[in-house]
Order: C-alpha cells, then sequence, then structure tokens
C-alpha cells in the first residue's frame, strides 16, 4: 500500500471516530454495559477460541523467528488464564459507576443562575501499542464506558492477535447496536500509519503510548495533540533497616520475578547497609535461585564474597535501566534520606515500595518519594487498574497534570461548565 493510501485509510478512520464519539456520548450506561458484556461473552465463548488461538500462535513463531526475548514472547502470549482475565475486565467495568454526567461543582451565581461542572467524555483517544494483545481488550472497554471513540494501532509483533480480538469487538458491538466506529484497529503495521495518526488533532484529541522508551518518546516528540505517557517503569524496592526478613524476602522475589517484563516489577533492589550481613545473603540467594542475574555495588558484592551466590558489578547505566528481564541492580545505602535520594533520582516516578516495620519511616517514604505509586510492604506489581478496582486500565502515567498513575474511567474524562438561569445578563 502506497503511502498516499495509508494516510487516506487513516485519515478516514479518524474522520468515522470523530463523527461515532459524538454519537456515543449520550448513550446512558445501559447500553454501554450491556455491549461490555457481550464483549466478556464473546471473549469465553468457545466458538472464538480456535481463531483467536490460531492467530496468537502466528505471532508468537514469528516472534521467535524473529528472535524476540523469552520475556517479551510472555507479553505477546494470550493463555486462557489472560483470555479471561480480559473477560473478567469488561464485567469489572460494565459494573463501575459510569463517570459521563458526574456533577464535580455546583454553585449559584449571585445573580441567580446555576454554574454546573460536569464529567464529559475526551473525544477521541488514539492507543499505540507493542507486544501486548490483551491491550486491544482492555483500551476498548474502558474508552467504550467512558464514553470515547478510540483508535487502536498495535505492534507489529501482535497484528494477527489484534486482528481477532478487535473482530470479537465488533461483532458484540453489532449485537448490541451499537456504532461500529466506536473502536477501530489501523490494519496496517506500517510505520507511516503512525506518523499520519500523530497528525490528526483535527479529530483525535488525546494519544496514550504504550510500549517501549523508544515508541513513547517518538509519540510524544511528534504528536500534535496531548500524550498521555510514561517513558520507563524503573521501579525500586527498598529494604530498610527494620525490614521484616520474611516479608522482605517475599516482596522483593514478587517484584522482580512474578512478571519480569512488565513495566511494574522491580528494577533496582535499594539495600540498608545495616542489613548486608544479615538479610541480604538470604534476598541475593532467593533472587539467583529465581533466575535472577544479580548487579551489585562494592559494598553488596563484598557480603556475598563468603558464599557461592553470583553476582556482577554494577554501572552506573545499570540503575538507570528498564531491564523488563530477570536482571535486578543493588544499591547499598546508609540512610533512609539516601536511599529516598537514590530513587528520586535514579527511577522513574512509576512505583516504589519500602520494607519496613518502622511506621515513622514508611510515612517518610511515601511522603518524599516522588512517585505516582509509593508502597509499604507491598510488592510493586501491584500498579494496576484491575488490582485498583478499575476494572482494566487504559495505562499507567506518570505526568503530573490531567491523570497520574493506573488510568481507568475517570481519567477518561474531562469536564464542561452548564449554566442554567432565567435571563440573567451582566
Amino acid at each position: 500500500m502506497s503511502e498516499v493510501d495509508i494516510e487516506k485509510q487513516v485519515r478516514a478512520i479518524a474522520a468515522r471516530a470523530l463523527a461515532a464519539s459524538r454519537r456515543l456520548a449520550p448513550i446512558p450506561a445501559e447500553r454501554k454495559n450491556a455491549a461490555l458484556i457481550r464483549i466478556a461473552e464473546r471473549l469465553e465463548d468457545p466458538a472464538s477460541q480456535p481463531s483467536l488461538r490460531a492467530a496468537n500462535d502466528k505471532d508468537l513463531e514469528a516472534g521467535r523467528l524473529a528472535g524476540l526475548s523469552e520475556a517479551l514472547l510472555d507479553r505477546l502470549k494470550l493463555t486462557p488464564e489472560r483470555i479471561r482475565s480480559m473477560a473478567e475486565g469488561a464485567r469489572q467495568v460494565a459494573a463501575l459507576d459510569d463517570p459521563v454526567g458526574t456533577i464535580l461543582d455546583r454553585t449559584i451565581h449571585a445573580k441567580g443562575f446555576v454554574i454546573e461542572k460536569v464529567r464529559v467524555p475526551i473525544g477521541v483517544i488514539g492507543i499505540i501499542y507493542e507486544s501486548r494483545p490483551n491491550v486491544t481488550i482492555d483500551c476498548a472497554v474502558l474508552c467504550l464506558k467512558s464514553g470515547n471513540a478510540t483508535i487502536l494501532r498495535g505492534g507489529r509483533e501482535a497484528i494477527n492477535s489484534n486482528t481477532a480480538l478487535a473482530e470479537i469487538v465488533q461483532t458484540a458491538l453489532a449485537e448490541t447496536d451499537m456504532p461500529a466506529d466506536v473502536v477501530q484497529l489501523i490494519p496496517t503495521i506500517d510505520r507511516y500509519a503512525l506518523n499520519v495518526l500523530l497528525q490528526a488533532d483535527d479529530c483525535v484529541h488525546c494519544l496514550i503510548p504504550r510500549g517501549g522508551e523508544g515508541l513513547i518518546r517518538f509519540v510524544a516528540e511528534n504528536a500534535r495533540m496531548p500524550v498521555i505517557k510514561h517513558y520507563k517503569g524503573i521501579c525500586n524496592v527498598y529494604l530498610d533497616r527494620e525490614a521484616d526478613p520474611e516479608t522482605a524476602v517475599a516482596v522483593t522475589i514478587n517484584a522482580k520475578c512474578q512478571r519480569p517484563s512488565v513495566c511494574n516489577a522491580a528494577e533496582n533492589l535499594v539495600l540498608h547497609r545495616s542489613l548486608l550481613e544479615t538479610l541480604w545473603p538470604e534476598i541475593a540467594s532467593a533472587l539467583v535461585g529465581n533466575g535472577v542475574e544479580l548487579r551489585v555495588d562494592k559494598a553488596a558484592a563484598k557480603a556475598l564474597a563468603k558464599t557461592s551466590i553470583p553476582c556482577a558489578e554494577a554501572t552506573g547505566e545499570d540503575y538507570k535501566t528498564e531491564y523488563l528481564d530477570k536482571i535486578m541492580a543493588v544499591k547499598t545505602v546508609d540512610s533512609i534520606e539516601e536511599a529516598i535520594g537514590f530513587i528520586n533520582t535514579h527511577g522513574s516516578g512509576h512505583s516504589d515500595a519500602i520494607i519496613t516495620r518502622d511506621a515513622s519511616a514508611a510515612r517518610r517514604f511515601q511522603e518524599e518519594v516522588d512517585s505516582a505509586t509509593v508502597y509499604w510492604n507491598v510488592s510493586t506489581r501491584f500498579t494496576d487498574g484491575f488490582e485498583f478496582g478499575m476494572g482494566a486500565e487504559i495505562g499507567i502515567s506518570t505526568d503530573k497534570l490531567h491523570a497520574r498513575g493506573p488510568m481507568g474511567l475517570k481519567e477518561l474524562t474531562s469536564y464542561k461548565y452548564l449554566i442554567t438561569g432565567h435571563g440573567e445578563i451582566k
């Protein structure tokens, strides 16, 4: 397909999305919920499984031939459990209150007219994502419930899976008499299609990129419309001097190993110096036992010298790297002040945790660490819209304007003012 044809195709998709968003905005919650429930039923329908599995197998095979890492192949794989999770996410979103139409504020002017601040949909939201086909469903259902049309632009790695999932959504929309163009997938993987979408600010009101830092920076630097984003997920776990050993081991292993290929997995372990001869060897042994490569500073390496636990020397870049793999950088600090400073300097403002029995230390950590989500004795792996009761998430933002952290229905709305009076004039 030529660039001229691609431009016509993407521009047509954007124009249809804009028109559909205006038809969708006034549709009541009951009709939107019926469509979401039907999406869930279609996902779980045994008749849908063969084509969905075949499409995903094509992507996995192409990924293996292209040399994708096991971590990336894991992000790509649609297991029965993940399909059930997508369906459950759709049902949870259906069960949530519809934010559209909520009155945020109401005042009466001195002259008698009423001013109401009311939630409204953003309009058309473009989702640009890589590897993870579940994003197709998560974003479609959240945008639909919040009254937004969505344009999905997935990556090359998941094109077959994304197409199959988008077809399930389209079937459910048709069966519930919803505007078909409220969810559209750009069918080409040509990079030029992305370039066209980034310039379509007359139809697209917001972009949310989900993927690697390179993709997100490209979108942020080239888009004409607002972009909600996070560049990296460099998450930290800090083991305070008062860390409970059992909690420290469990949370550290979970944060690093439960699913290392995602953005809320821990990349750095920050270790109070008082733990070097006591808790650190146990933590290191557990990490290595789970297949983790340790990259440590001199103090942490010295403490392991008496053991057979393997480790490599960390560089400054290791503490700034999002590995998305079973690699963990370890930094020793002398105080909670140093830990907070290290995290605010080397982290990405995504998710950070302190493990401690000291409530005052935990409160200080939570107040002073400048991140979207800050945990006390809880794994960073919970930074997720599903876990936060949002049903699913459109993405995670480390921005400070409009939305921060996991983004659900409320974060997909804006507001406008409705003024009602009786002929008042100024």
